[in-house]
């Protein structure tokens, strides 16, 4: 090869290297102009091309940071198949309607001495629950009003790094590197977790008259025939916005049509078990979210050494969700 050549081709890789560096650069100074200055773009574990505007600026969709409650057997404002995201730690159960959670997305709470964020993207129907323990650190969340995927795009108000919500990974800022740990929660029926914990609690919204609480701002969303602000891969053999049961075991991600469990009601996969059953309405169908068609509930377990079945993570999204984010998973059909 002769010099020439040589330094042809090392010419060519300069200009692409400073050609990517430069478009890296433009984007990073387009976030700062939107009043992300304090977030280190230095560091991104994705090109911030992908990042586009949801819309609402930050925290335009407002995050619940000081929550209010009322026990389970005083609410006379839900439908017995109204969905709820539930969690119980060290004997404190609470419900977090999804009427309340689809126009705020995120809640900052304490539950049994843990300190967690509740999340729910409506784009996604991700409905997760993370431990607000990063490295020692206590974080508290906000919406950044920018998404990925589709998927909300959090921040943690300490560092204002940047989080994927569905993976719970740290895209952008001085966390990246850092991922939140899921914790074991259900969508269920507000009839389900009313009936397994009668004293819990459910969220009540701060101001009942900030939001048309109830009413379902995604009117036919989930029988759409294409997600909103979705520029990836569809996924191939079954249609993007059919709904998809998610968990993680040991970093491998299993997915499986909802389907499938509506009609066997129950699979085993080696020492997990998936049940569904009947009974929860869908928070992105019609516009009250009470007379939504049903889509039921899911539980996920897995037989824990004493041989009892315990509950873990689990997730309901849409099939495109699983092809953007876990893009060689196969979705059992």
């Amino acid at each position: 090869m002769t010099m020439k050549i040589v330094t042809g081709i090392l010419a060519a890789l300069f200009l692409a290297a400073f050609a990517t560096f430069s478009l890296a650069s433009d984007e990073a100074d387009r976030f700062v102009r939107m009043g992300w200055a304090n977030t280190d773009f230095s560091k991104v574990t994705v090109p911030l091309s992908e990042v586009m505007s949801g819309g609402p600026p930050r925290d335009g969709i407002p995050p619940i940071d000081n929550p209010q409650f009322q026990p389970a057997g005083a609410d006379r404002t839900l439908s017995a198949r109204d969905p709820v995201v539930s969690i119980e730690i060290n004997g404190d159960a609470r419900a977090y309607p999804l009427r309340i959670l689809i126009w705020h997305e995120i809640v900052n709470d304490t539950v049994g001495g843990v300190p967690v964020t509740v999340t729910y993207c409506p784009l996604c129907n991700a409905a997760i629950v993370f431990d607000r323990m990063v490295n020692g650190e206590l974080k508290d969340f906000g919406t950044t009003g920018l998404l990925r995927n589709s998927d909300l795009i959090m921040y943690d108000r300490q560092s204002e790094s940047w989080w994927q919500q569905f993976t719970g990974k740290a895209i952008a800022g001085s966390n990246v590197g850092s991922s939140l740990k899921f914790l074991p929660a259900r969508l269920e029926s507000w009839a389900e977790f009313s009936m397994r914990f009668p004293d819990g609690k459910v969220l009540v919204p701060n101001n009942a008259n900030m939001r048309n609480y109830g009413r379902n701002p995604y009117v036919g969303y989930d029988s759409a025939a294409a997600p909103f602000l979705y520029r990836g891969k569809m996924p191939e053999g079954i249609s993007p916005m059919a709904r998809v049961v998610v968990y993680r075991l040991d970093d491998k991600v299993t997915a499986i049509a909802l389907s499938m469990l509506t009609k066997s009601e129950e699979l085993m996969h080696g020492d997990v078990i998936i049940k569904w059953k009947s009974g929860q309405a869908s928070a992105l169908d019609q516009a009250e979210i009470a007379k939504s068609r049903d889509v039921g509930s899911i539980t996920v377990q897995k037989k824990n050494s004493d041989g009892q079945y315990k509950d873990i993570p689990y997730d309901v999204t849409f099939a495109f969700v699983v092809e953007a984010f876990e893009p060689g998973t196969k979705i059992q059909k």
